[in-house]
C-alpha cells in the first residue's frame, strides 16, 4: 500500500498528514477544532483530507482517524468524545461517503501507541504499554503485536486506575484517579503549591511566571528543571515517583517488554524517567526474579496520533 492520510483530532486542533509505508509524513496540515458542533467538526476532517488528497495528486489510498474520545468496536462510530461535541457520531461512514476512500477512526491514545509501537520508542518489542502524560493520562496497550482495544473498543483508559481510595476528585467523577498524581495537571499543582508555601526555594520557577505562582505551567516547570532549578526538580522526582507506581501495578496486569512514556510531562527527559524508573523497580511485583520491563521515553512526539492513524488504515 501506498501513502494513506492520518488525523488527529484533539480539543483544540485538528492535525493531519499523509504518511508513507515506512512512517514519514511527506506533508501536513493543521486546523483549529471547531469543537462546539459535531457536523462543523466532521467537516473539518473532511475538508482537511481533500485538502491532502488535491495536493498528493490523489495519491492516497486510506484514511485513518485518530480522535480524543471512545469508539466503538467496529471502529466506526464516536460513542463519547468528553472535549468535544459528538456524540453516537458515524464518523467513518460519514469520512468515506464524503472522499471516497476507506476509513477507520481509533481513539487518539491508541493511535500514538500504535505509532510508537510500530516507526517509535515500541520498534522491536510484540507487547508495549504506552503511557501519554499530558493535562491528564492517556494509554494504549500493545499485545503480541496488535493493538487491544478491549470488548467494546475503549480499553487503556489508564488514568483512571484509583490509586488512592477516597482520594483527589478527578473529572471523571471518581475519585483517586492515577492522573490525579502523576499527569501534567499534577506536575503543575506541586509546582504551584511549592512556590507558594516555600517561595524562597522556587525563585527560578517564580521567575519565569513572572512572581504569581498561579502562573506557573508547565512549559516554566521543565524550563526550570532543565536548568537545573531545585524546586522544579523536586517536582518531577513526586510526579516521577506516582507514575513508577502506576507502571509497576500495569506490569503485574500486562507483563510487557517495555514502558513508553510521552506527552508535554516527558520532555523533561531523564529529570523525569529515573525517578520513574527507581519508583517501578521498588514497586513492581516479584522484582527478585523477573525481568523487569524496560522504560522508554517517545520519540515521535506530537506526529505520533497522526502516523500512527494513517498506519492503523493500512491493517
Amino acid at each position: 500500500m501506498g501513502c494513506t492520510i492520518g488525523v488527529d483530532v484533539g480539543g483544540t486542533k485538528i492535525a493531519a498528514g499523509v504518511v508513507d509505508a515506512d512512517g514519514r509524513i511527506v506533508d501536513r496540515i493543521r486546523r483549529p477544532t471547531p469543537a462546539a458542533s459535531g457536523p462543523a467538526i466532521t467537516d473539518a476532517v473532511c475538508t482537511a483530507v481533500e485538502e491532502l488528497v488535491a495536493r498528493s495528486g490523489g495519491d492516497v489510498e486510506a484514511v485513518g482517524v485518530g480522535i480524543a474520545g471512545f469508539v466503538d468496536d467496529g471502529r466506526s462510530t464516536v460513542v463519547f468524545a468528553p472535549n468535544l461535541a459528538l456524540r453516537g457520531e458515524p464518523l467513518r461512514d460519514r469520512i468515506v461517503r464524503r472522499t471516497g476512500l476507506p476509513a477507520v477512526v481509533e481513539n487518539d491514545a491508541n493511535a500514538a501507541a500504535w505509532g510508537e509501537a510500530r516507526f517509535g520508542a515500541g520498534r522491536g518489542t510484540r507487547h508495549l504499554v504506552c503511557v501519554t502524560l499530558g493535562t491528564g493520562i492517556g494509554g494504549g496497550v500493545v499485545l503480541d503485536g496488535r493493538l487491544y482495544r478491549g470488548g467494546s473498543g475503549v480499553a487503556a483508559e489508564i488514568g483512571h486506575l484509583r490509586v488512592v481510595p477516597d482520594g483527589r476528585r478527578c473529572g471523571c467523577g471518581n475519585q483517586g484517579c492515577w492522573e490525579q498524581y502523576a499527569s501534567g495537571r499534577a506536575l503543575v499543582a506541586e509546582a504551584r503549591d511549592l512556590a507558594r508555601g516555600a517561595p524562597a526555594e522556587a525563585e527560578l520557577l517564580l521567575k519565569l511566571a513572572g512572581g504569581d505562582p498561579d502562573r506557573i505551567e508547565g512549559p516554566e516547570i521543565t524550563r526550570a528543571a532543565l536548568e537545573g532549578d531545585p524546586a522544579a526538580r523536586e517536582c518531577f522526582r513526586t510526579v516521577g515517583r506516582w507514575v513508577g507506581q502506576g507502571l509497576a501495578d500495569l506490569a503485574a496486569v500486562l507483563d510487557p517488554e517495555r514502558f513508553v512514556v510521552g506527552g508535554g510531562v516527558s520532555d523533561a527527559g531523564d529529570i523525569l524517567l529515573e525517578p520513574v524508573r527507581r519508583s517501578f523497580a521498588r514497586h513492581v511485583t516479584g522484582r527478585a526474579v523477573r525481568s523487569l520491563a524496560d522504560i522508554r521515553g517517545a520519540e515521535l512526539g506530537a506526529a505520533a496520533g497522526i502516523v500512527g492513524a494513517a498506519d492503523l488504515a493500512r491493517v
